[in-house]
């Protein structure tokens, strides 16, 4: 049985992937995420919204686990970040044990509010720039 977790899920990735996302990386300001395929080996971005913090980079993943970014960081967790229009390099670090919902008071308040409201999974991660 499909529990609501689930079509949750799938209904808001499917919204991101088809309309939300690529409408997002147009947008100069839009801070992005590149990380590298877990299969395909190829350059994968992601719109984000989070903050920095001195050399650290703090943001809140809606699904955890289950999103796509997040495994291609298990795998290889060199990334580069988009921010302010330049590209950073750096490594992700997901952290299961930081408090998301605490985090998300600290991160900017629209992107936190859509993140809080459709995530069902929440894991913060840490991206320490180079």
């Amino acid at each position: 049985m499909v529990n609501r977790r689930d079509i949750q899920h799938r209904l808001v990735t499917t919204f991101q992937r088809n309309v939300g996302n690529p409408m997002l990386r147009r947008l100069g300001a839009q801070t992005l995420l590149e990380t590298t395929g877990r299969v395909s080996g190829q350059p994968r971005i992601t719109p984000i919204g989070g903050r920095r913090s001195g050399n650290s980079f703090w943001f809140v993943s809606e699904f955890g686990e289950r999103s796509q970014y997040i495994r291609n960081i298990r795998a290889d967790n060199r990334v580069r970040l988009r921010l302010h229009g330049q590209w950073h390099t750096g490594t992700a670090h997901v952290a299961p044990d930081d408090d998301p919902r605490a985090r998300l008071k600290a991160l900017p308040r629209a992107n936190s509010t859509v993140v809080a409201a459709f995530g069902t999974d929440l894991l913060s991660v840490r991206i320490d720039l180079d």
